[in-house]
């Protein structure tokens, strides 16, 4: 049995929390592969709305098994109040979720130098999420982080003050205030809390699965556009985003992999800095932000709205390997008498379809086709016969250009409101 991937290929929050959901019950098997509270991964249903920042989205699916994978960042605090609001809406984790003894471990300090780093950059800032995400990866990749294997270790206090006297040995060369006896007692309250969940070699467990024929989804975090290696640097996250990053994210062999789902919005969004080819600074790009009610889900800062962009799109399905495409709020589009689609960049006056090395306005200028808007109300839809003929033309100037096929066409939030094209 082979692993089928689903990830972003925008600059995330294509809706993927929403997009597992949905297809959890055709799994047995979630697991999250990167990233960590950074993400925001919305769910709604029963008119109640949920954001997952660690867990997988397949959490409230009880025949599911949950898998948090090595490549991903934990924050026990976070985590712990993830898992609190799982409870009250009677969920209980701990019956289907299981965490990689490898995956490392965001400490208060990780978080400090986060914030200090972001401080001193002044209007360069990366636009962080000040999750400690980065400092951790950097402890990560420099042999000194904490994994949730060591809090199960006699000496995990004592490996814990050592790499706090690493860090604080960096904030000092920061003009930045802190109180870390603060945000330790919710530390290792967290670290308490998880403690009491089962642990696992995660890489053993998943292929023993493939092997014995269980289906098996990996869930991505952010979004292609943010990978660290092919992501618009340096305004990207600090981990592999990318499919290539479920086999270092989960230890699963590339041979492994079978359908590559790949996420996107019927418009494009970014939250925080970095260049943006598409994005409408006027009342257009506001009145998408409204509608879309398009404000992140871990940050709650406005996104920046801004018409498809092809190129982007070709490039994300080029590394992820995508077989199949998924597109989110095509409802929010309703209304616009016409809609436009980037379908090139003039590059130095160069008319190209490929993503350059660098996306800065200065340099890279979008060149436009307009295609027709589409009236009607689409949150009621539910059959793909039912679509608006201005918005099937759409789909298929897509598939042309991008030469996937459009297998599934989100029309609102709820888990209802989601249409199987083939």
């Amino acid at each position: 049995m082979k692993l089928d991937i689903l990830l972003g290929l925008q600059w995330g929050d294509e809706g993927k929390g929403k997009i597992v959901d949905v297809l959890s019950p055709k799994y047995e098997v979630i697991a999250r592969f990167q990233g960590g509270p950074n993400a925001g991964h919305s769910l709604e249903f029963n008119g109640i709305k949920h954001v997952l920042h660690t867990i997988p989205s397949g959490i409230f699916h009880a025949e599911c098994e949950n898998i948090v994978g090595n490549g991903v960042v934990i924050d026990p605090v976070i985590f712990q109040k993830e898992i609190l609001a799982l409870s009250n809406l009677g969920v209980d984790a701990r019956k289907n979720l299981l965490i990689s003894r490898k995956a490392h471990l965001i400490l208060p300090t990780h978080r400090l130098i986060d914030a200090a780093s972001e401080s001193s950059k002044g209007a360069s800032k990366i636009g962080s999420t000040l999750k400690g995400i980065g400092p951790t990866y950097m402890d990560k990749t420099g042999r000194n982080g904490l994994r949730i294997g060591d809090i199960m270790r006699p000496d995990f206090m004592e490996r814990y003050q050592l790499l706090v006297k690493k860090h604080e040995e960096i904030l000092a060369h920061y003009n930045f205030n802190y109180n870390l006896e603060e945000l330790e007692p919710a530390f290792f309250a967290g670290i308490e809390h998880l403690r009491t969940f089962r642990h696992i070699d995660s890489e053993h467990v998943l292929n023993h699965h493939l092997k014995a024929g269980k289906k098996v989804l990996a869930e991505g975090a952010q979004g292609s556009l943010l990978d660290i290696d092919f992501g618009s640097y340096p305004f990207v996250t600090s981990s592999n985003t990318i499919s290539a990053g479920a086999c270092t994210g989960l230890g699963v062999a590339p041979s492994r992999i079978g359908e590559v789902l790949g996420i996107f919005k019927a418009y494009c969004t970014r939250v925080g800095s970095g260049p943006f080819p598409t994005e409408l600074e006027n009342e257009t790009g506001e009145k998408i932000r409204q509608i879309g009610r398009e404000f992140g889900a871990t940050t709650g800062r406005p996104r920046r709205c801004g018409w498809l962009d092809l190129p982007a799109l070709k490039y994300s399905i080029l590394i992820n390997g995508v077989t199949q495409l998924i597109m989110t709020k095509a409802d929010v589009l309703s209304g616009f008498e016409k809609v436009q689609v980037c379908t090139s960049y003039l590059v130095d006056g160069i008319d190209t379809d490929e993503f350059p090395f660098d996306i800065d306005p200065r340099y890279v200028q979008p060149v436009y086709t307009e295609l027709p808007g589409w009236n009607e109300d689409l949150t009621g839809i539910r059959n793909a016969n039912e679509i608006p003929n201005n918005l099937q033309d759409y789909i298929r100037f897509i598939e042309d250009a991008l030469e996937v096929p459009v297998t599934i066409v989100s029309v609102g939030p709820d888990r209802e409101q989601t249409i199987l094209m083939r």
